[in-house]
């Protein structure tokens, strides 16, 4: 891993608006290749907007050889940096909840989402691995929203060398209001959340976690309480978003190799104890 710095985006990516949210994607991340970010993390489905219910085949598109995809590889060979970017794929005829990475030099990889949530299981089919992809930065792990509640996701990525553990999200809140106090308790509720879950999988496998969310009404009964926060792997918070209302933001943040190695190399870190010749009940179907 080498020392980067990292930015990462809460927006609101309206359903199937896929032009408008590239341009947004495009806004941000040309600022943050202006405040010297070398990767840029976007929420989970930024590009084709969440939920898109029975329209979300329509809008997906091929990775990497869709429009989007081949717009962002533009983008990213432009500015120099890695791009993060949810977006729904479509392959075989099927969609998938999908984070794409591009690098400048083009196409680097992807995740699919793992376990779909409520009524998401009957608009995406879901993937079969935990990817950790090399950016040259660092090696990136990825869960996709709903797969971050389950820690056995970040452990595969960590013990397959995931350095930087990426959680793009469209968490949803709830019904849509305009009412300022409402809105505070609702970020408040999804920070806390956040910072719980994400303080654990950063401490519990020594990497970093770098968590952004949609914020904003992204279509029907589909409404996004936003949220940033980089954790270190020592399980700190480093910086979160400021904003206590319900709107875009942007949050920059410099990543050390030193952080990395002191947690993986301190004593007893539990990478380096465990003993995964006694696990396999892990893997076995609960009764």
């Amino acid at each position: 891993m080498q020392d980067f710095r990292a930015a990462a985006v809460q927006m609101n990516a309206r359903l199937g608006e896929v032009e408008d949210n590239l341009a947004q994607i495009e806004q941000w991340a040309r600022r943050a290749a202006e405040e010297g970010a070398q990767l840029v993390c976007f929420p989970e489905l930024s590009i084709s907007g969440h939920w898109c219910a029975g329209d979300v085949w329509r809008v997906s598109e091929p990775v990497p050889d869709g429009p989007s995809c081949r717009r962002l590889e533009a983008l990213a060979a432009e500015l120099g940096c890695v791009l993060s970017v949810g977006i729904a794929e479509r392959e075989a005829g099927i969609a998938y909840n999908t984070q794409m990475v591009i690098g400048p030099d083009g196409y680097l990889g992807k995740q699919r989402k793992l376990h779909m949530s409520a009524d998401e299981y009957f608009h995406f089919r879901m993937g079969g691995q935990v990817h950790v992809i090399d950016i040259g930065l660092c090696r990136v792990g990825i869960g996709i929203c709903y797969d971050t509640i389950f820690p056995e996701t970040a452990r595969l990525a960590a013990i397959n060398g995931a350095e930087v553990y990426l959680a793009p999200h469209a968490a949803r809140c709830g019904e849509w209001t305009d009412k300022p106090d409402e809105q505070r308790a609702r970020v408040a509720a999804v920070k806390d959340h956040a910072r719980m879950t994400f303080r654990s999988r950063a401490y519990d496998n020594g990497m970093y976690v770098i968590y952004c969310n949609q914020a904003g009404p992204a279509g029907e009964d589909t409404n996004h309480c936003g949220g940033v926060l980089f954790v270190d792997p020592a399980g700190d918070v480093l910086v979160e978003s400021a904003t206590d209302l319900i709107e875009d933001e942007m949050v920059v943040c410099d990543l050390t190799a030193e952080a990395y190695e002191a947690r993986r190399t301190s004593r007893c870190f539990n990478l380096q104890t465990r003993r995964p010749e006694i696990y396999g009940d892990i893997c076995r179907i609960s009764d």
